[in-house]
């Protein structure tokens, strides 16, 4: 019985190399690099990369989707999940694409077709290349779990390293907000904030420390965020935000984070932001209770006037220093702002736009609301009006504007 089970049944040969080759060839259609160029030109085709990384390294054709042939298996559907969309596979030479675009047949995506001669052919006759972001090896220990991830992958993260965003306040909010930032990698990170670092910020301010007791919180940031990541260029802010300096401020970033806890800056932040076009990544806390969304008008969404036509009396909106504050709670929320950076950043997921996310840290839980544009909102309604005029207002209603604390 062990013999024969050890004999291989006469009536399935093995198969040679070449023989599996040509088979995987002949079941898919191959198309040369000019076929190629003309394809891309002409249909919406996903170009898909099935090299090693170091040969993505080295240059990749524009727009391609990397997913080395090892894991292509387990990687493809995340990438990919509409199997419907026609796909072009390359690899360097025209094989493991041949036997890459056959799996990809096996697993339900019936358009598939692959570039015989592959990358070396179409690099050879001058199209177009890019060319990536190098990584030093540090650089690549350090984002290493970025890397791995699908929806991030070296373009994602080449994407947050050319990043610039600007966060507005270092307090309870920013504090994690900028540490998870510069963590990831994001390549220029600014930060407004005119006031210091004092003891009582320590309970919650985490990017402080007490040897920093006295000294201003953008720069006290600055020292943290350079100790964490030294790829990381900060830009600081140590004056007041007012309505003649914040355009020059927020000029050149891709998205402001209002990390803030007084109503002036909010709408002085959401105005300046929706006049440049960049979102407004919302974050706010009281005691117990935390709030999140994304003011992009740009996008359909609300802005932040959308949500508060009206700024209450100072005395019905507390700060944590009248009212306290949870210090875990800015944390959670400031986390939350950061993740949605990453994902604007980045192009994963769905930001939070005309949702409001709330946490309840007393009972640990968290609920959504909707929140629609307002057609007649004073910031982004469809009539127009001037900025200083809605501003003034703003800044006679209740505290001064430029206050960051938190």
């Amino acid at each position: 019985m062990t013999a024969q089970t050890d004999v291989q049944d006469a009536s399935t040969p093995a198969k040679t190399g070449p023989e599996l080759v040509r088979e995987a060839k002949a079941a898919v259609e191959a198309l040369n690099a000019p076929a190629v160029d003309r394809l891309l030109n002409d249909e919406p085709v996903t170009v898909v990369d099935v090299r090693e990384t170091h040969e993505w390294r080295k240059g990749h054709l524009p727009g391609a989707v990397h997913v080395p042939r090892g894991h292509l298996e387990m990687q493809i559907e995340a990438k990919i999940p509409d199997k419907r969309t026609p796909l072009m596979v390359y690899c360097a030479g025209g094989v493991r694409s041949a036997f890459a675009a056959n799996t990809l047949k096996q697993m339900g995506y019936p358009n598939v077709r692959h570039m015989s001669g592959g990358f070396t052919a179409w690099r050879d006759l001058g199209f177009d290349v890019v060319e990536p972001k190098v990584w030093s090896d540090q650089q690549l220990d350090r984002y290493s779990r970025h890397f791995i991830l699908p929806e991030v992958g070296e373009e994602g993260q080449q994407q947050i390293s050319n990043g610039k965003v600007l966060v507005i306040g270092a307090g309870g909010l920013g504090a994690p907000v900028l540490y998870y930032l510069a963590a990831a990698g994001v390549g220029t990170l600014g930060i407004v904030d005119f006031d210091d670092v004092e003891a009582s910020n320590l309970q919650r301010q985490i990017i402080h420390t007490t040897s920093r007791i006295g000294v201003n919180k953008a720069e006290s940031a600055r020292e943290s965020i350079e100790a964490l990541n030294p790829d990381v260029t900060v830009k600081t802010w140590t004056k007041p935000l007012n309505p003649d300096n914040v355009d020059s401020v927020i000029e050149g970033f891709d998205l402001v984070i209002d990390a803030t806890d007084n109503f002036p800056t909010r709408y002085l932040v959401n105005a300046a932001a929706f006049a440049h076009g960049i979102p407004c990544i919302y974050g706010s806390i009281y005691r117990f209770e935390g709030y999140a969304s994304v003011f992009w008008p740009g996008r359909g969404g609300p802005c932040y006037r959308c949500m508060h036509p009206e700024a209450p009396p100072k005395e019905l909106a507390p700060s944590c220093g009248e009212a306290g504050v949870l210090g875990v709670l800015p944390g959670a929320i400031g986390v939350l702002q950061a993740n949605e950076a990453l994902k604007i950043l980045v192009g994963y997921g769905e930001p939070l736009i005309g949702r409001i996310l709330a946490f309840d840290a007393e009972d640990t839980r968290f609920s959504e609301f909707r929140l629609h544009r307002n057609p007649d909102c004073a910031t982004c309604g469809d009539s127009t009006r001037e900025r200083g005029e809605y501003e003034t207002e703003i800044v006679d209603s209740c505290a001064a504007p430029g206050v960051l604390v938190g």
